[in-house]
């Protein structure tokens, strides 16, 4: 199945491939089947093993992830749409993942995911990280966060300068971290982008594991309260727009919950003849 995930219309947002039964395939195989389809990430569904609805590994064009957030949520729409289910709780290699599925009639419109809480520590290298993004300075410190992917959030004055932002990839793919993530906005409303060479993605058109991050870093740093939900805007630059929303749940200013919600939608399904 192939469907696009963070946008409500077909041929936008952050396609996915899920091969829905992924039983007997090797992770050579695995990885040359993401290869092929060239996408940011592709996800094989296994039976589950430590108490979830299903297990899934996913794949980008060049190497395996512990967890990454389009296609935990994109496997929920594609597995839900045929349960009349509520939840679905998907195992990555970063731990349990629940999803929860808002319906309109038999259909999956929405869904939020309760992502693996992220931790945060100053970016080693930020000088050379903000010449190799080719910017000057960072309006809030530069942390990498690490929710079973470590991504790097380089806070930007406008939206404007996100989009204009023209990185050297090589320059990036040295550096330490998987994801390079910049954005700008304030109140609710973000605008992001994100590079990921070394995962052979030279730009993501929607990064569901920034987003929660995001959302934590803004409220560490005084920009969001418990509750408040974000959208974030990410992709057109790839012709590609998505719409994210993120939101950090609390009671008595303890954290409970960092949530990732969008919309998602089936455009294909296929078959692959392999030995």
């Amino acid at each position: 199945m192939v469907c696009d995930v963070f946008t409500d219309r077909v041929l936008a947002g952050n396609a996915l491939a899920v091969f829905t039964d992924g039983t007997g395939l090797d992770t050579e195989t695995m990885q040359s089947l993401a290869g092929e389809l060239n996408l940011s990430e592709t996800v094989f569904v296994l039976r589950p093993e430590a108490g979830g609805d299903a297990r899934i590994r996913i794949f980008t064009p060049t190497l395996e992830l512990e967890f990454a957030g389009h296609p935990v949520l994109g496997t929920a729409f594609v597995l839900g749409a045929p349960l009349s289910r509520s939840s679905l709780t998907i195992e990555t290699g970063h731990g349990l993942v629940s999803v929860q599925l808002v319906r309109d009639g038999d259909r999956v419109s929405f869904a939020w995911m309760r992502q693996p809480e992220p931790t945060f520590e100053p970016f080693p290298e930020p000088d050379a990280l903000l010449a190799a993004l080719g910017v000057d300075e960072s309006e809030l410190p530069i942390v990498r966060s690490n929710n079973g992917i470590q991504n790097a959030l380089v806070a930007l004055g406008s939206a404007e300068a996100v989009a204009a932002v023209a990185p050297s990839l090589d320059k990036l793919a040295e550096l330490p971290a998987l994801g390079f993530y910049v954005f700008a906005g304030s109140g609710t409303e973000y605008t992001a982008r994100l590079f990921a060479p070394i995962a052979g993605i030279p730009e993501d058109p929607a990064t569901g594991s920034a987003a929660g991050p995001l959302a934590l870093h803004l409220l560490r740093q005084g920009k969001l309260d418990f509750g408040d939900t974000i959208r974030i805007s990410q992709g057109a630059q790839t012709g590609r727009p998505s719409t994210l929303h993120a939101r950090v749940v609390g009671n008595g200013g303890q954290l409970e919950a960092v949530e990732v919600g969008g919309a998602a939608v089936t455009t294909g399904r296929g078959e692959f003849r392999i030995p």
